[in-house]
Formats: C-alpha cells, sequence, structure tokens
C-alpha cells in the first residue's frame, strides 16, 4: 500500500473514531434551556387556558404569559457539545433532575403533581384576593370509599347532620363524634349546580375510632362558579402566580396589563405568597424572544435575575399575589413599582 495512503488512513482513524463517539456515546447530563411561553389569558388548542364558568367575566386582552425551562435528556456527546456552545443551554448532571432513586416516571409523576397542586393554590389565592369566604372544601375524594359518587373535589360542606360548619376544625369536631357504619347527612354546595344533601354511611380506618368519611379537606375560599386551567405536558409549580394573575383579570374590570406585554413566573400558596423558582435566566430569555416588555420575578430570584439583566425588560420584584397587582396598576398609571 502506498505509504502517503496509509498515512492518511492512519490519520483519518481517530476523527472518524471521534466522530462515532459523537453521534453514538450518550453523556450523563440534561441541557435545560428557554420552554414555550403561554398567555394565560389567550388559548391553547381551542381552550382558554384559564376558563371560568358560572359567572359573567369581564374581556381581557394582552398578554399576561407564564413561562417554561424546556429539558432535553438522552443527550448524545455531540449534541451536548453543540448546545453548550450555544450559550443558550445550561448543562447540568442528570442525577440533579432525575434523581437515582427514582424513576423518568416517578419524577414526571412529582412533576405532574406539583402543577395540579399549583392550579389549585392558584385559584385559592386568586379568590382569597377577591375577598371570597372560605369554606371547608372538599380537596380529594378517595374511590373506592364512602363518599365516591356522592361528593366531589370542590364541594363546600356546608353541614353535618344538620349542624353548620365553617371551618375546618368545626367539621373536624363533629367527623370525631360519628363511628363506622353510621350514617350521616351533609349538606354541600357544588360549583355550577344546586346545593344538595348526600347521606354517607361512613367506613373504617385502622388510625381511628371514628368513622371514615373519605374525603381530604382543607379551609379555602370557596365560589359558586368552577376554574379550569387547561395546559398540558406542563409539570412543576412555577406557572401559580400568573394562573392568578389570569383570575383576577378575568374577574375585574379593566386589564391588569396595561396594554404592556406581561411575562413572568412564581410558586404561590393559599395565602398569596410569591416563592422562588429555578431556571429564571432560561424563562426571562423566552419572555424576552417572545416579546415582553415586564418580566415579574419573585424577590427571591432578583439577584439571579439582575445577573443577565436586559434593558428591554423592566424586572418588577414581586413576593405577594397582592404586591404583583399593586404593581401592575401602577405600571398601568404610569408610575415605577418595586424593581430587581
Amino acid at each position: 500500500m502506498n505509504r502517503r495512503i496509509l498515512t492518511l488512513m492512519t490519520a483519518l482513524v481517530p476523527i472518524v473514531v471521534f466522530g462515532v463517539l459523537l453521534a453514538v456515546v450518550t453523556v450523563p447530563f440534561v441541557s435545560l434551556g428557554p420552554g414555550p411561553t403561554f398567555n394565560t389569558l389567550g388559548e391553547v388548542d381551542g381552550k382558554q387556558v384559564v376558563a371560568i364558568n358560572g359567572i359573567d367575566t369581564h374581556p381581557t386582552s394582552g398578554h399576561l404569559n407564564m413561562t417554561t425551562v424546556a429539558q432535553r435528556d438522552g443527550l448524545t456527546l455531540g449534541q451536548a457539545l453543540t448546545l453548550w456552545v450555544s450559550g443558550r443551554e445550561q448543562l447540568v448532571p442528570r442525577d440533579l433532575v432525575f434523581p437515582p432513586d427514582k424513576s423518568r416516571e416517578d419524577v414526571e409523576k412529582d412533576q405532574d403533581a406539583d402543577f395540579k397542586n399549583s392550579e389549585d393554590a392558584a385559584e385559592y389565592a386568586a379568590l382569597g384576593y377577591l375577598k371570597y369566604p372560605d369554606a371547608v372544601r372538599v380537596a380529594k375524594v378517595n374511590d373506592p370509599g364512602p363518599s365516591a359518587g356522592k361528593l366531589q373535589a370542590g364541594d363546600a360542606i356546608a353541614a353535618v347532620d344538620g349542624k353548620p360548619v365553617a371551618n375546618l376544625a368545626e367539621f373536624t369536631g363533629l367527623m370525631k363524634d360519628t363511628k363506622p357504619g353510621q350514617e350521616i347527612a351533609i349538606d354541600y354546595r357544588r360549583k355550577n349546580a344546586p346545593a344538595g344533601t348526600a347521606r354517607i354511611t361512613l367506613g373504617a380506618s385502622p388510625d381511628r375510632d371514628s368513622g371514615l368519611l373519605g374525603v381530604s379537606v382543607l379551609d379555602a375560599p370557596w365560589a359558586p362558579f368552577s376554574i379550569d386551567f387547561n395546559l398540558a405536558n406542563v409539570g412543576g409549580p412555577s406557572a401559580g402566580l400568573m394562573f392568578s394573575l389570569a383570575v383576577i383579570d378575568k374577574l375585574t374590570t379593566g386589564d391588569l396589563n396595561g396594554s404592556k406585554f406581561i411575562a413572568g413566573t412564581g410558586t404561590i400558596n393559599e395565602e398569596g405568597k410569591v416563592g422562588p423558582i429555578g431556571g429564571i435566566t432560561h424563562k426571562m430569555l423566552a419572555a424576552q424572544e417572545a416579546g415582553a416588555s415586564v418580566f415579574l420575578v419573585p424577590a427571591d430570584n432578583c439577584d439571579e435575575a439582575k445577573s443577565m439583566r436586559e434593558d428591554r425588560m423592566e424586572l418588577v420584584k414581586v413576593d405577594t399575589l397582592a404586591g404583583a397587582v399593586d404593581s401592575l396598576h401602577t405600571l398601568t398609571s404610569g408610575g415605577r413599582p418595586p424593581s430587581c
């Protein structure tokens, strides 16, 4: 064989091997980057992102966008290097996103549960801000269980055997005096439906002497209309703030955004406290590229947010739902709200 050809082939071997490694070998990293944004005042797949039924709502316009972080798993070495060089993606050890003691399915279930909890908290926080009164709300009905088919999640329990209950303590006190096998009458209020009475034969539980109703309940604001959040394939708790703002915008006059393109993020609890989230810089980049001029930042994320501050977006610091609403009103009137 010609020595020149042999030399060339010898030089090509490591290049070919490296190319194969780039294309085939996977790396133990997950990339995090800007994900899609969703206008909580708009529609996705023909459904309103925040749908309120059973009460007249006020027309809304403009944008109150929630933001997300995109995850890519199963990266090859070549893909990882390409994403890293782009500067738009962050590579993190896979174990930080998918812990070794949990399957991917378990992690996704946890994220879905966090998202559902954020929807519930967003509703409670918004109704509380709007001064709807607390009630003993049914959060979950066990199926199978004594109340399956008789009570529904979202019902407000008004009385037990004719005795009114105004809060969880009163309800729990009455239930402690019951026995397994006893039939009781639960007066309830139901969203978008008439009030009713359910007669329920209580079950038994090994950890209590009293009867088992088979529901989870909590004290939370209640309204006679329904609020549904229609976003699929989104996990985690960070949409709570923007969901609450959309509910308030639809149930009050005027536009909270004041014709500005508002985006943001933040967890929220039942009392309206806004909490920090992960991936703030990725969400800011997604919002900026979508056209946002204002970004609502949880107060505890401000330092990180300032690390990539862009003049094209005003960073508004928020720590409560009420504070976020006040800040939007301030923007609408031409003032300067608290900033990062």
